[in-house]
């Protein structure tokens, strides 16, 4: 009898310590797995966001880049002014139709009352011989 004991307890002692190593085995490797696929998932969540803003800073320097370019394409036109001493028969709607540029103004009127806003005029009407400013603008740059 005392040997069946010694037996069973042998038994299940081993049977048991087996179990219970298979069993700590199989959780280490379960938690195992899952810090693995945490590791996994967190340097695929960095390599996207490192991913996304490298794209992001290259498109932003290329815009730059590019609408520098852009800039650079434009002309550049520089304002002037000319002293004038009106013709017989002028009038500032002739000197608007020479030298009014439809880029920087709308209408002949808005350069008619830019000159006459220069000049302090109170009308638009000048006399032979008077001596007047007219703003015009050129690519050309003088120094």
């Amino acid at each position: 009898m005392f040997g069946a004991y010694v037996r069973y307890l042998y038994k299940d002692d081993y049977q048991g310590g087996r179990i219970m190593n298979n069993q700590i085995s199989e959780r280490r490797i379960r938690n195992n797995k899952k810090k693995r696929c945490r590791q996994l998932k967190r340097h695929l969540m960095i390599t996207v966001i490192t991913l996304l803003l490298t794209i992001g800073i290259s498109g932003a320097f290329f815009s730059i880049g590019s609408r520098a370019q852009a800039a650079g394409d434009h002309n550049i036109s520089y304002k002037y002014y000319k002293s004038v001493t009106v013709a017989s028969g002028e009038t500032l709607w002739n000197y608007a139709d020479q030298y009014a540029d439809s880029e920087f103004y709308d209408s002949h009127d808005d350069y008619i009352k830019e000159v006459m806003n220069i000049n302090h005029m109170k009308k638009d009407t000048i006399i032979y011989g008077q001596h007047i400013i007219l703003p015009y603008y050129s690519d050309v740059f003088v120094e």
